[in-house]
């Protein structure tokens, strides 16, 4: 028997079940084929259920620190089993809520491994069983792994991927973790939170090196006061797992080796697209590195085959996978969707402080050639920041000092993943500085430091 649907959409993650949803409200016939679980690795292994960790440990960080707020909590303890716990409960949920929206939407689910067989073909195969679909038109939105080093492989005892950290046998007592992305640092933050010896193994010359140089700094400071022990410029020369830990040989900066134990091993060296076995051969599909080529319409080299998230090019961002399913399913369904601006995706990591960013670095705006005005106001200057007891990190502004546009905006300490999306709109409906200056920003908020970075850009900061 043969299906036959308008659009097939192949992955439920972030990017393939709203590619769906939008497609289904624009009139098309779709289906939607997952192997695991509804709402791919972002909901079930991810952003989510990582978010609800970090919660966690955010209370527990509150709770010993209960006596700067003119409280006492005492016998304070964490179960590692209950926290985690409650981040499946949290995933759970999220799952049974894209279940609904499938159903809501008309969209047929398909659960097996999606294989392209032919142009507008797709074979489901599950238990054994094949099941073929055909589409005019087929999304691919099979995600990303984690990247394993390849003389350890995750074996999910001592050496974990992000997967294994988020239901852990047991709690560190000594942890590694390889890579300061924003991975690597979440769950350095959590694990530190949550009583353990955390040394952060980086390989660039700062932590966190995609953001801008001052955010690397000021968090690395911070996070060292925590406890941390920050290797940056370092690589792991060997790394073995035994029965009580594992041992590893790190090279520092210096090229000196230095030997090391610990409990446990977090990996975090970033992605590998799903694409193997998928039928990307079959169809000529090109690929760089392994990522889906695609254009600004997410369409691939072949007719009819499209692409979006974590399988094509970075960021490698769940918001910008969501995104381009919805510019993906518009263009299908014969709309003029807008292409997306990557300079305009937001980045957010949520350690503590947290970080997050859109636009351009100061380094990479003059490395582009502007002439930059950068204002920069710190948290020890707002209110609210004061009186929540949160006043450590800055906001900073970076403009073009020749026509006023927001080249980019980079913040770390309470709150910034829910402030950067102010900055993100201006960026996208292109504000210049003149538009932020005259905006009035509620008082008392965390949000009035973007109107005093924009106003020390120009030299107009109020309170500092």
């Amino acid at each position: 028997m043969v299906s036959n649907y308008d659009l097939i959409v192949l992955g439920s993650g972030p990017g393939g079940y709203v590619a769906a949803i939008r497609a289904a409200q624009l009139g098309l016939k779709t289906a939607i084929v997952e192997r695991e679980n509804l709402g791919g690795i972002c909901l079930n292994w991810g952003c989510i259920p990582t978010k609800a960790l970090l919660r966690s440990a955010e209370i527990y960080h509150y709770m010993q620190h209960a006596g700067d707020y003119g409280l006492t909590a005492a016998n304070i303890s964490a179960d590692i089993d209950a926290v985690v716990k409650r981040s499946r409960g949290v995933a759970k949920q999220l799952n049974q809520g894209v279940t609904h929206l499938m159903k809501k939407n008309k969209i047929t689910v398909h659960m097996g491994d999606g294989k392209l067989t032919a142009p507008g073909k797709l074979s489901v195969t599950k238990d054994g069983k094949v099941e073929e679909l055909t589409a005019k038109n087929i999304i691919i939105a099979t995600g990303a792994r984690a990247r394993d080093l390849p003389f350890a492989p995750a074996d999910g005892k001592r050496i974990w991927t992000y997967r294994h950290a988020m239901v852990p046998p047991e709690m560190p007592t000594k942890l590694l973790v390889i890579g300061s992305g924003a991975i690597g640092i979440e769950f350095a933050s959590f694990y530190n939170d949550m009583g353990a010896e955390v040394t952060v193994v980086e390989m660039m010359d700062r932590i966190v090196p995609v953001e801008d140089a001052d955010v690397s700094t000021f968090l690395e400071k911070s996070l060292k006061k925590q406890g941390m022990t920050i290797m940056t410029g370092a690589g792991v020369e060997s790394l073995n797992a035994t029965a009580s830990g594992v041992s590893v040989a790190i090279k520092g900066k210096d090229g000196a080796v230095v030997n090391g134990e610990y409990t446990h091993c977090i990996v975090a060296i970033g992605i590998v697209p799903n694409t193997e076995n998928i039928g990307l051969e079959t169809l000529g599909i090109t690929t760089t590195k392994g990522h889906i080529d695609t254009d600004p319409m997410c369409r691939t080299n072949v007719p009819g085959i499209w692409a979006i998230g974590d399988v094509t090019a970075p960021p490698w961002l769940a918001h910008k996978a969501s995104h381009e399913g919805v510019i993906a399913a518009e263009a299908i369904a014969g709309g003029h969707p807008h292409a997306m601006d990557p300079k305009n995706i937001p980045g957010c990591t949520y350690c503590h402080p947290q970080v997050a960013s859109v636009g351009l670095t100061e380094a990479k705006a003059k490395e582009a050639g502007y002439d930059v005005k950068v204002g920069n106001f710190p948290f020890i200057g707002n209110g609210k920041a004061i009186a929540l007891g949160e006043a450590e990190g800055f906001i900073k502004t970076v403009f073009d000092a020749k026509t006023g546009e927001l080249l980019g905006a980079h913040m770390v300490g309470a709150e910034v993943t829910e402030l950067i999306q102010g900055y993100t709109i201006g960026k996208t409906a292109e504000l210049v500085e003149a538009d932020f200056m005259h905006t009035v920003f509620p008082h008392p908020t965390l949000s009035e430091m973007m109107h005093e970075s924009v106003l020390g850009a120009y030299g107009k900061m109020l309170h500092m």
